[in-house]
């Protein structure tokens, strides 16, 4: 679809506020404050999650909220979370520490001009690489669980902070395939229980946020590579199959 030229005040009103709430991670990692820091990163994922949806429910999609939207997810997913998680814990590691960052950094930035760039002829079910606000909810649901339980000193457990960290940056630049849960029709009917269920999980996450949060990015990061070798394998499976009935 042609986009519009021009800008639209209600959706870059979210991709704003994604941009201060990123921002602000940073100023509040800066002052060693890294429990408000990992959450202003969910709720710039919150924001950045809604500006798209809204766009195309009213119609005022354009080439300039697309830019402005992936420079948002720059600063908000790329840069404060390498540096919150820098801040936090890879510091004590000197070097190292700020590598690993980068690579977060540089592959967040690799992510992103290569969405850009295939958006128009990739497919709408699944995300080519990790995307970034789930990498940037991993690192920051890692921290914020981490202080919940009153781990202060992230440099003890850096056994797991850098390969998160690492491997995040590589999932994102990787061909693995994400479910992207666009199909979800959020303008349809649904059954009464599907509410009930929506209010149950609401009430799930508000009773351990840190935990549940850290938990499903987990399980999102991992679903990739698993989904992938069991396609791996049924592909294999298939081929011999194939082989055995030639023979």
């Amino acid at each position: 679809m042609q986009r519009r030229r021009g800008i639209y005040i209600l959706p870059n009103l979210f991709t704003t506020g994604a941009l201060f709430a990123g921002f602000y991670s940073i100023v509040a990692a800066m002052n060693a404050e890294f429990e408000s820091a990992a959450i202003a990163i969910i709720v710039a994922m919150i924001l950045d999650g809604m500006d798209g949806r809204i766009a195309r429910l009213t119609n005022t999609q354009s080439d300039f909220g697309v830019q402005y939207d992936s420079l948002s997810d720059m600063v908000s997913f790329g840069l404060a979370p390498a540096l919150v998680i820098y801040q936090w814990s890879l510091a004590s590691l000197g070097k190292l520490g700020w590598l690993a960052a980068f690579i977060y950094t540089a592959a967040t930035a690799l992510r992103l001009a290569r969405f850009n760039t295939q958006a128009a002829s990739a497919g709408k079910q699944y995300f080519q690489g990790l995307p970034s606000p789930a990498a940037a909810a991993l690192i920051a649901g890692l921290i914020w669980f981490a202080e919940t339980l009153e781990i202060e000193d992230g440099g003890s457990i850096l056994f797991i902070t850098f390969p998160i960290t690492v491997i995040a940056g590589i999932l994102m630049v990787s061909n693995i395939r994400y479910h992207s849960f666009k199909q979800f029709d959020l303008k349809g009917r649904v059954p009464f229980i599907a509410v009930l269920i929506v209010v149950l999980v609401f009430v799930f996450i508000a009773s351990e946020p840190s935990s549940v949060l850290f938990l499903v990015s987990l399980f999102y990061a991992t679903s990739g590579p698993v989904y992938t070798l069991i396609e791996i394998r049924k592909h294999r499976a298939s081929r011999k199959s194939q082989e055995s009935i030639k023979e």
